[in-house]
């Protein structure tokens, strides 16, 4: 090979080394300008800043026009961690009040988040602390005031209810990306329920900065702020007044309140006791607040018992046997039974006490007879139209089931349990085989046993019996962003599948109740209402006091369940505390001023 021919072979080689870098870098060059932001964004961040502008949450008022949850501006103190440079950090700790080892804490979890994105330093920043520091932020590049509000509540109640906002974890930023570090979200309550409602939209607002921190103005004329979205405003059912009776009425007791207005299943109260002032959860206090609550193991004022525990529902469960047999054909109306002081199950006996013999269904609501609802209840499961007994229970427990126990009602409320009524798989499980019978299990027909329900679930038992057969999903929120813009998603009608002739015995038995049964201390003078007295065992504990009313009879104006714990039998503080609620509700004033100042200043919690 000559020379000549050899250097035109280098002479190519180096054409295409240099051609393959130029393309390398024309590849490069592309990819850092077109397809990576993170240079733009490190060169946008040194002389921009993005700042967002937090909208009003949306407001919440009562059934009345009354505000219930408010705003209030409140400051944070922001940083971008590639903006800090050298500065005092104790004279920034001093206007903080901030020990070091916090300082130091805040600002690696900062830089964690984002190098070049904003990001909470220290919330909710006092009046005091925030004229300091705006004297002085020049001293502290990187560091910047952004404005938010803070709920406020005006009359502290129905903290269960209304819920509270809390910082958004790490779980949520990395999924949902609409937050930030440092924004705020429902965390419980209709905070939770009716988050993206109440946010609103984020605005956003690009300026120039120099290095002295200081804002030149805005970025392009604004090209690229968005501007910021107020949050809807809830109108809730809440009657803030009854709401007020009821918590009053339940201090230095356990248990819970729900009333319900039967024809649209707007909740009218609901009380879960104890509680606490929702204002505690709102500001630099709240953590700390919030674990002396969580802590609180006697009272756990923060679990909502109104839809969260599973009570044996007593005796107010014989109402929802009676219409299961009536509707299957199990019994009719002239069936009678005959209490022979008890019902003998061999040698045990569930016992009964003292009344008239034989009765019809009207009789046995009146006095609450075990005998009849424990006959009631076997006549179906045994029953020879079926070819077993689990074939029996499983068609009993679809007609419980259609009234609204062992499954979730659907209230605009996170958390809601669902009580509990037994799959026929259970009892399988739990006799260890499939050929046991209604006797086996008969403790269930009188509501003990192994059922359980919410209060929720009790009230709207009673809504149901008020409305001769159906109900509307039990709601708070009846209208969104404005009181005519009716929350329609929650206004289903749920028919239970029972006849209205049925209800009207059930509904004449519970009016005996009142006149002259077991809860003649639950009638109002001017109002026939309607009730069922419940005594729940919980041994070794005190028994539970239940109680479900509704009122007038012939045209329901309020549906209540009242739980209260370990208190006795279901007159003697449930069926009370109801009648006061529906007599306040209906009047607006207590004419039995006896009685409302026993309820007010009696405490069951001395027996725990």
């Amino acid at each position: 090979m000559s020379d000549r021919t050899k250097y035109s072979h280098r002479k190519v080689f180096f054409y295409l080394l240099f051609a393959i870098v130029i393309v390398i870098f024309a590849i490069k060059l592309i990819f850092i300008q077109l397809l990576d932001d993170s240079f733009k964004e490190s060169a946008d961040n040194n002389a921009l800043r993005y700042i967002y502008e937090y909208p009003a949450r949306g407001l919440i008022y009562d059934r009345n026009g009354k505000i219930l949850v408010y705003n209030k501006a409140t400051f944070d103190l922001m940083v971008v961690p590639r903006d800090v440079e050298a500065f005092d950090t104790l004279s920034l700790c001093n206007i903080l009040n901030l020990p070091k080892e916090k300082f130091v804490q805040e600002l690696n979890k900062a830089i964690q988040y984002s190098g070049y994105l904003p990001s909470v330093f220290e919330s909710n920043l006092t009046p005091q602390t925030y004229s300091l520091f705006q004297e002085k932020k020049y001293l502290f590049p990187g560091f910047f005031i952004q404005g938010r509000t803070i709920r406020t509540y005006p009359i502290p109640i129905a903290a269960h209810t209304l819920g509270y906002i809390g910082e958004v974890s790490q779980k949520i930023l990395d999924e949902d990306d609409y937050y930030r570090s440092g924004d705020y979200i429902g965390i419980s309550g209709l905070e939770k329920s009716y988050e993206e409602v109440l946010r609103g939209r984020k605005g956003l607002r690009v300026v120039l900065v120099d290095v002295h921190n200081r804002v030149q103005g805005s970025y392009m004329n604004g090209a690229h702020d968005e501007i910021a979205l107020a949050g809807k405003n809830l109108f809730t059912s809440l009657d803030a007044e009854l709401q007020i009776y009821g918590e009053s009425l339940m201090v230095n007791k356990r248990g819970g309140i729900v009333a319900i207005e039967p024809a649209t299943g707007e909740i009218l109260a609901i009380v879960s006791s104890p509680t606490y002032d929702p204002n505690l959860l709102v500001g630099r206090d709240r953590s700390e607040n919030y674990i002396a609550l969580l802590n609180d193991a006697a009272n756990k004022p923060l679990y909502n018992r109104t839809i969260m525990t599973r009570y044996p529902p007593g005796s107010t469960f014989k109402l929802v046997n009676g219409l299961a047999a009536l509707q299957e054909g199990i019994i009719d109306h002239n069936t009678a039974f005959g209490c022979p002081g008890g019902y003998s199950l061999g040698n045990h006996v569930i016992a009964c006490h003292g009344h008239p013999n034989p009765l019809r269904i009207e009789g046995a609501v009146q006095y609450s007879c075990n005998t009849w609802f424990c006959w009631a209840f076997k006549k179906f499961v045994d029953s020879k139209k079926f070819t077993s007994s689990r074939e029996g229970y499983d068609r009993w427990r679809r007609y419980i089931m259609n009234l609204g126990f062992g499954r979730q009602l659907g209230i605009d409320l996170p958390n809601e349990f669902g009580g509990f009524v037994p799959e026929v798989e259970f009892y399988d499980k739990m006799k260890g085989n499939r050929n046991w019978r209604a006797n086996s299990i008969i403790s269930i027909a009188i509501g003990q046993g192994e059922i359980g329900a919410t209060p929720l679930q009790l009230a709207n038992m009673a809504a149901i019996i008020a409305n001769r057969g159906y109900y509307i999903t039990p709601h708070i929120v009846s209208a969104i962003g404005h009181p005519d813009s009716l929350n329609l998603e929650m206004m289903e009608r749920h028919e239970t599948g029972i006849d209205r002739e049925y209800f009207q015995y059930i509904v004449d038995g519970m009016e005996m109740v009142v006149q002259a049964g077991t809860a003649p201390i639950a009638a109002i003078a001017g109002t026939t209402v309607c009730g069922k007295t419940g005594t729940a065992q919980d041994p070794p504990r005190k028994n539970h006091s239940v109680f479900i009313a509704f009122a007038p009879k012939d045209d329901p104006q309020i549906a209540i369940a009242v739980l209260v714990e370990n208190s006795g039998f279901g007159a003697q503080f449930a069926a009370p505390i109801a009648s006061l609620m529906i007599e306040y509700y209906m009047y607006r004033k207590i004419g039995r001023k006896d009685l409302e100042w026993e309820m007010l200043n009696s405490n069951t919690l001395k027996q725990y």
